[in-house]
This record gives structure tokens, C-alpha cells and sequence, in this order.
């Protein structure tokens, strides 16, 4: 089973492969302190305590044993200031991947999410057989939207979705990155 690299150095920031038992008091402390940016976007937020999200976090730690889901602390200047991911969903159709992330307040608009996003698209299309990346938000989400519009993802399609958070609309916004669209990229942007 082929798998992505468990820790990514990108200069001050670093993806590194979520530990349950190492990471995990550092990042419940973020979860807490990012309640309140987190609750508008992120379902699992509702359903929040220190052990419903340790149990989540470790089951997506065990994800990664299983080859279908690697989740990472972003980390940066030495500190974890949220999470990302990279997983097959069983209703993508063909062999793409889905990349996630979430960050605290204080780490957003710096190219955080940006540059891990990045760093996932590249894992992803180093795995044998990925055709395509998509990013999913919510279309009112225009923060998560902005990512992979920097990084030259085109909207696929919109579709309509269960409302599971305050701010959703209830409509899915995918945005899609070819392999082929990949490979013509500049350096810069993938």
C-alpha cells in the first residue's frame, strides 16, 4: 500500500501525521480556542467535548493504518494551529482524492491553508493512480472557497447538500484539480 509522506517541511510550516498520544493535548486546546470560528462551517463542532473529539481524532488516526484517510496537525512556528487531510471518499467516482483543512483564528489570511493544501495535492498525486483532487465547502464558505481558487482548482459542480452547521446553505461547492491540470502548473502553485 503506497501511502504520503508523514511530515511535510514547508519552511516555518510543518504537516506532520497526527499522534494521539503526543499531539493530542496541544490540539484540543486549539479545537477549544476555535470553537467560536469553527462552529458556522464544521459540523463535528455541535457534537464538541474533549472525548467525543479525542475518540474522532483517533479514529482518523487509525485511518491512516488502513491506508484511507491521513490526517495532519499543521503546525506552525513550532505550534499546532489546525488540522488537514487527504482521503478517498466512497462517492467520488473514479480514483480522486479530497483534501480538507481547518485552521485557528489567529493563523488565518497567511497562506497557511494555502500552502498545506498544496502540500496535500502533491502527496496526492505522487499516490499511484490519482487522477483528480477536490476541495468541498459549503458555497456560502467563501474563505474555504478561496484556497483552491488560488491554486488553480475550477469549480466542477455544485450540489445540494444536508445543512449540518449554522452557516451552511445546504448547498456543496466541489472544486476539482486534474492531474493533467497539475503537471502545466507553475512550481509556484503546485
Amino acid at each position: 500500500m503506497e501511502l504520503p509522506q508523514q511530515v511535510i517541511e514547508l519552511d516555518d510550516l510543518t504537516l506532520r501525521r497526527f499522534d494521539g498520544g503526543t499531539d493530542l493535548p496541544e490540539l484540543l486546546r486549539v479545537i477549544e480556542e476555535s470553537l467560536e470560528h469553527l462552529r458556522p462551517w464544521m459540523a463535528w463542532v455541535a457534537e464538541h467535548s474533549p472525548a467525543r473529539t479525542t475518540d474522532l481524532l483517533i479514529r482518523h488516526a487509525e485511518g491512516w493504518a488502513r491506508g484511507e484517510e491521513f490526517t495532519y496537525v499543521i503546525v506552525l512556528n513550532g505550534a499546532i494551529v489546525g488540522v488537514c487531510w487527504l482521503l478517498r471518499r466512497d462517492d467520488n467516482p473514479g480514483n480522486g482524492r479530497e483534501i480538507g483543512y481547518w485552521l485557528h483564528p489567529a493563523a488565518t489570511g497567511r497562506g497557511v491553508a494555502t500552502r498545506a493544501a498544496r502540500a496535500l495535492v502533491t502527496q496526492a498525486f505522487h499516490l499511484n493512480g490519482v487522477d483528480y483532487v477536490e476541495v468541498v465547502h459549503d458555497r456560502a464558505n467563501r474563505a474555504s472557497g478561496a484556497v483552491p481558487a488560488r491554486l488553480g482548482f475550477t469549480e466542477h459542480l455544485r450540489r445540494p447538500a444536508e445543512r449540518l452547521a449554522p452557516a451552511e446553505t445546504g448547498e456543496d461547492q466541489i472544486w476539482r484539480l486534474t492531474r493533467h491540470q497539475a503537471d502545466n502548473m507553475t512550481a509556484e502553485v503546485c
